[in-house]
C-alpha cells in the first residue's frame, strides 16, 4: 500500500471534519448540490461513487465469472446474512435500544420512528460502496458483482414484504424510480465502462498494459470516497450540530448492529473455509446498507424531517468510518483464510 491509502483512515477523519466544517459555514452551497438530485438519488454523489466503483468494473474478466459456481458458498453467506438474519437483528435492536434502555429519554412516537429508520436500512443490503470495500480488501471483482447482482434481484422482491412485516405496516410502496436509478448508475452504468475499457486494452496491447492502467485509475477510488465523505457529511452539518445527542442515540445500535453482524458473516466465512477473496467482500456487502433506498422510503413513509428519516441518515454518516475500520481488520486478518 502507498502512503495515500496506509493513512487513509486519517483522510476520511480530515474529510468528515472539512465536510462539518463547510457545511456550517457556507450550508448555501451544499443545499445547492444536494437540490441536484433525481429519484430521491444525488446525481454528485453518485458520479463520486461511480468513480469509485470504475476502476474496480474494468478488473472483472466475464471469461471468469463462470468459476463463481465452484464456490457457491459464498452466495448462500450472503443471502442468509442479507435477508434471514440482518433485518430481525436490527429490528432487534432497535426495539432493545428505545422501548427498553433509552424509553426515558426519547418520546414514544420518535422512538417509533427511529425503530422504523432502522429497520429500513436493515432491510436493504449495499449496492455501490461494497464495490469499493472489496476492492480495499482485494476481493474477487467477478465474485462480488455477482453477490450484488444476485443481492439486487432478491431486493426487487423481498425488500417491501419484509420492510412491511417488520414495521407492521401494509402499505409500503417501493421507490422503483430510486432502486432502478440507483442499480443502473452504480452497477449497470460502470459495469458497462469497465467492461469496454477492459476490452480496448486488451485488443490494443498486453495485459501489462492493463495493469499500467488500471494503478492510473486506481487514485480515482479514493478521490471519490473522499469527496463522497465531504458531501455527505457537509449537507448533514445542521442536523451533526444541532442534534447532535439524538444522533449519538441512534448511533449505538446501529454501531452494534454493524460490528456485531460483520463478526457473525466473518466467523461463519472461516468455519466455511471461505478463501479470503471471497469472505472478506461477502462479509462487507452483509454489513453496509443501501442507505439512498433507505432514505427515499423513510421520507416517502414519514417525512423528511421525521425521526426515520433522521435514523437513515445516521446511518449513512456512521457507516463510512466503520467500514473502513472493518477493512483495516478484514486485512490485518487475512491470514486466517486461505488465499
Amino acid at each position: 500500500m502507498g502512503f495515500f491509502e496506509r493513512y487513509l483512515s486519517l483522510w476520511v477523519a480530515l474529510c468528515l471534519l472539512a465536510g462539518v466544517l463547510l457545511g456550517s459555514w457556507v450550508p448555501e452551497v451544499f443545499q445547492a448540490v444536494a437540490a441536484l438530485e433525481m429519484a430521491h438519488v444525488n446525481l454528485p454523489i453518485a458520479a463520486f461513487i461511480w468513480l469509485m466503483i470504475y476502476p474496480m468494473m474494468v478488473q472483472i474478466d466475464f471469461a471468469a465469472i463462470k468459476a463463481v459456481r465452484k464456490q457457491p458458498q459464498g452466495l448462500l453467506l450472503t443471502i442468509v446474512i442479507n435477508w434471514l438474519i440482518k433485518p430481525i437483528t436490527m429490528a432487534a435492536l432497535g426495539w432493545l435500544f428505545f422501548r427498553v434502555i433509552f424509553a426515558d429519554l426519547v418520546d414514544p412516537q420518535s422512538a417509533t420512528e427511529y425503530i422504523a429508520g432502522m429497520i429500513l436500512l436493515g432491510v436493504a443490503p449495499c449496492t455501490a460502496m461494497v464495490f469499493v470495500w472489496s476492492q480495499l480488501v482485494k476481493g474477487d471483482a467477478n465474485y462480488t458483482l455477482v453477490q450484488v447482482s444476485l443481492n439486487d434481484l432478491i431486493m426487487i422482491v423481498a425488500f417491501a414484504p419484509i420492510a412491511a412485516w417488520l414495521l407492521g405496516v401494509s402499505n409500503i410502496i417501493v421507490p422503483w424510480d430510486t432502486l432502478m436509478l440507483s442499480v443502473l448508475l452504480y452497477v449497470v452504468a460502470p459495469l458497462l465502462a469497465g467492461v469496454l475499457t477492459r476490452r480496448w486494452l486488451l485488443s490494443t496491447g498486453s495485459t501489462e498494459r492493463l495493469n499500467t492502467f488500471l494503478q492510473t485509475v486506481k487514485p480515482l477510488s479514493i478521490i471519490g470516497l473522499l469527496a463522497t465523505v465531504i458531501l455527505l457529511f457537509g449537507f448533514q452539518a445542521e442536523t451533526l450540530l444541532t442534534k447532535p445527542e439524538m444522533v449519538m442515540l441512534i448511533a449505538i445500535p446501529l454501531l452494534i448492529q454493524t460490528y456485531g453482524i460483520f463478526a457473525l458473516a466473518y466467523g461463519a466465512a472461516k468455519l466455511m473455509r471461505l478463501p479470503h477473496r471471497i469472505a472478506a467482500p461477502a462479509c462487507m456487502i452483509a454489513t453496509s446498507n443501501f442507505f439512498e433506498l433507505a432514505v427515499a422510503v423513510a421520507i416517502s413513509l414519514f417525512g423528511l424531517h421525521s425521526g426515520a428519516a433522521l435514523a437513515t441518515v445516521v446511518g449513512v454518516l456512521v457507516e463510512v468510518p466503520v467500514m473502513l475500520s472493518l477493512v483495516a481488520f478484514a486485512n490485518h486478518t487475512r491470514h486466517w483464510f486461505t488465499t
